[in-house]
């Protein structure tokens, strides 16, 4: 059985929508994740799940990267910190947009 997708253009008025500062977006509505339902939740990039194991890699950071997670580490466990950093980053940044486009969707159905 085939998908069926849509192509017609979006009637989303998007100048509207991105007009909107986040300041007027109501969020009073929407309960705070928690972080058993964080810990169950399955990460998907590009559609497809990612396992939570880690991966050995090389990488190339700056000096001063380094030393302030060494520093804020105590010397050990600074790889773990720079890995925690990065997964706040990305959790952070997917989440706030994934809420601000659900916001601006239901402003739109409102008016």
């Amino acid at each position: 059985m085939k998908k069926k997708y849509t192509t017609g253009d979006s009637q989303t008025d998007w100048n509207r929508i991105n007009s909107i500062k986040d300041e007027a977006i109501d969020l009073s509505e929407i309960p705070e994740i928690t972080e058993e339902q964080m810990a169950h939740a399955q990460l998907r990039i590009g559609g497809r799940p990612l396992s939570r194991e880690k991966v050995r890699i090389n990488i190339m950071l700056d000096e001063q990267i380094i030393a302030y997670f060494k520093a804020k580490a105590g010397g050990r466990g600074y790889q773990t910190l720079i890995n925690d950093a990065l997964n706040e980053m990305i959790l952070h940044q997917d989440l706030e947009t994934m809420i601000r486009r659900i916001v601006r969707e239901e402003l739109q159905k409102a008016n």
